[in-house]
C-alpha cells in the first residue's frame, strides 16, 4: 500500500512539474520584430546623434511626426549619416545598407 501511494505522489510530483514548465515561456523564443513605430524611433534616434537638450527635442518630434520619407531623403540622411561618420569602402557600403532597410518606407 506504501509502495502505491509513493508511486501515485511521484507520478502527481512528475505532472505538476510538466504543467508548471509548460507554462513557462521559453528562453529561446524568437523575438517579435520590430513595429513601424519602433522602427521608425530608431531610425530618428541614429540621426539625432549629436543633437542635445531642446534641439534634439523638436528633432524627434518633427522626425516621429513626419509622414514615410521618399527614397531620396532616405539616401540623403543615410549619405549624410555616413559622411559624418567618415565611413569609407565595405563599412560604408555596411552601413548605407542598413540604414535604408532600416529608415520607414514610403507606401
Amino acid at each position: 500500500m506504501k509502495t502505491l501511494l509513493s508511486v501515485l505522489a511521484a507520478a502527481g510530483l512528475a505532472l505538476s512539474v510538466a504543467a508548471a514548465q509548460a507554462q513557462t515561456p521559453a528562453a529561446d523564443a524568437p523575438a517579435k520584430a520590430p513595429t513601424a513605430q519602433q522602427s521608425k524611433m530608431k531610425t530618428c534616434n541614429a540621426e539625432a546623434s549629436g543633437k542635445k537638450g531642446e534641439e534634439r527635442k523638436a528633432f524627434m518630434k518633427q522626425c516621429l511626426s513626419a509622414k514615410n520619407a521618399t527614397q531620396q531623403d532616405k539616401m540623403k540622411t543615410c549619405n549624410a549619416d555616413a559622411k559624418a561618420k567618415s565611413l569609407k569602402g565595405d563599412a560604408r557600403k555596411s552601413f548605407m545598407k542598413g540604414c535604408l532597410s532600416n529608415a520607414p518606407s514610403a507606401t
